[in-house]
C-alpha cells in the first residue's frame, strides 16, 4: 500500500473526527431526499458547466479559462459539512492517488476542485486550511455570494442554508455530485460521495486522454 495513501488516510480520518466533534449532525444529511444523491443524468438535454470567476485558497482569481487544457473534478460543498463533503473529497484524493500510481501523466491532467456553497464562513483562509487535508493539488474556491451562486447555477448544483433554532450555527443543504469535465469545459460524467474510489479511478483512467 503506497505510503502517501496511508498518510492521507490518517489525515482524512482526523478531519472527519474533528468535524464530528464540532457537533454537526451527520444524520441530517442521510435524512434528505435520496434523489439529490444520485448520479447526474442529463440525457444530453441540460448543459452542465460554464463560466465562473472565483478566488482560490491563495487569494488568486480563478476562472474556467484557467483549466482549458486540463480535466476538472469539481465538488460543491462547505467546510463545516459533517460527513458528505469529507467523504467526497477523500474519494477524489484516493482516486487521483491511484491514477498517479498507474499513469502519472494522466493524473497531472486532472485538477481536483472544491467550490464552497457557504462563502459567508468559507473565506480564503478557511479554504486553504481545509483543502490541505486532502490531495496536494486540490484547489479550494470561494468568492462573493453572487459569484458562488453563478458557479452553482452553471453546474446545476443545489444548495440552501438551513438554520437550526436549537443550535448556534447553521448547515447547508446541498447536492452531492462530483462533476468530471473535459478540457473543453464539457460535462463528461459524474460521481457521488458514495462512489468507490476504485470505480472513480477506473473511469478516470479510461476517460483521460494520454
Amino acid at each position: 500500500m503506497p505510503q502517501t495513501w496511508i498518510g492521507r488516510a490518517g489525515m482524512a480520518l482526523s478531519v472527519v473526527l474533528l468535524l464530528a466533534a464540532m457537533g454537526m449532525a451527520g444524520w441530517w444529511y442521510s435524512s434528505q431526499p435520496g434523489d439529490r444523491l444520485q448520479a447526474v443524468d442529463t440525457g444530453g438535454q441540460v448543459p452542465i458547466g460554464g463560466p465562473f470567476q472565483l478566488v482560490d485558497q491563495d487569494g488568486q482569481t480563478v476562472t474556467e479559462a484557467d483549466f482549458s487544457d486540463r480535466y476538472m473534478l469539481i465538488y460543491f460543498g462547505f467546510t463545516y459539512c459533517p460527513d458528505v463533503c469529507p467523504a467526497a473529497l477523500w474519494e477524489m484524493t484516493q482516486a487521483l492517488d491511484m491514477l498517479e500510481e498507474a499513469d502519472p501523466d494522466k493524473a497531472e491532467k486532472v485538477v481536483p476542485i472544491f467550490i464552497t456553497v457557504d462563502p459567508e464562513r468559507d473565506d480564503v483562509a478557511a479554504m486553504k486550511s481545509y483543502v490541505s487535508h486532502f490531495h496536494p493539488r486540490m484547489l479550494g474556491l470561494t468568492g462573493t455570494t453572487e459569484q458562488v451562486a453563478q458557479a452553482a447555477r452553471e453546474y446545476r448544483a443545489y444548495y440552501k442554508r438551513v438554520d437550526d433554532a436549537s443550535a448556534s450555527t447553521y448547515l447547508m443543504d446541498h447536492s452531492s455530485f462530483i462533476y468530471f469535465m473535459n478540457p473543453a469545459g464539457d460535462f463528461v460524467t459524474s460521481f457521488t460521495h458514495q462512489t468507490p474510489p476504485e470505480e472513480m479511478f477506473s473511469e478516470l483512467e479510461k476517460l483521460v486522454k494520454g
